[in-house]
């Protein structure tokens, strides 16, 4: 992050802690997408993301005082949001155990023999699918990744995992979705 954008931060934060709402409007919109890439990721219901997005939202509200700017803004928001995704997973006991299995479930996504009738437009969207058929713990690495650009100590940061378990799981969350796509689309180029 520049230094620019840390005063940007800096004097966003406390315009919003000096009871500026329409500073915390012009944060909400910064870190919008961040938000709903990491509470997407890991929640399927559409009701429940968008609660848990003003949740988050919420939680930043009530917490800003309590940033020191250790890290950046959007790593601590990104970690609130992880946490509340996390949180709210496991309240509703959706483990691993309940997804539904994967081979039947790209199946129905896509046949083999239907892979060259994909357009390249179609390649992200079916990896996203993919990706929401991982593990909770892959689809938040993958997602911080390669959505939001994090490395790995600020995704270590965020999921409290060791940067050794960050790289780990990031380099098994690949290894799952190139052999579904190989088995499927049967084309080891893919990713």
């Amino acid at each position: 992050m520049s230094n620019d954008e840390m005063v940007d931060d800096r004097a966003l934060v406390s315009r919003v802690l000096s009871g500026d709402m329409q500073a915390f409007r012009t944060l909400i919109k910064k870190h919008e997408r961040l938000v709903v890439h990491m509470v997407g990721r890991l929640v399927k219901h559409d009701e429940d993301r968008e609660e848990l997005c003003q949740d988050v939202f919420m939680k930043v509200y009530e917490k800003l005082g309590d940033f020191n700017f250790q890290s950046q803004l959007s790593t601590w928001i990104a970690t609130i949001a992880y946490r509340q995704a996390i949180n709210h997973v496991r309240k509703k006991k959706m483990q691993v155990a309940d997804l539904p299995d994967h081979d039947s479930a790209l199946a129905a996504f896509v046949s083999p023999d239907r892979a060259d009738e994909l357009a390249e437009q179609d390649i992200e969207a079916y990896l996203l699918k993919m990706m929401d058929m991982l593990p909770v713990q892959y689809k938040a690495v993958l997602t911080l990744y390669h959505l939001e650009q994090k490395n790995y100590a600020e995704i270590g940061e965020i999921t409290k995992m060791p940067e050794g378990t960050v790289k780990n799981y990031l380099f098994r969350a690949r290894q799952l979705l190139k052999d579904k796509a190989t088995k499927y689309l049967g084309k080891e180029e893919w990713i």
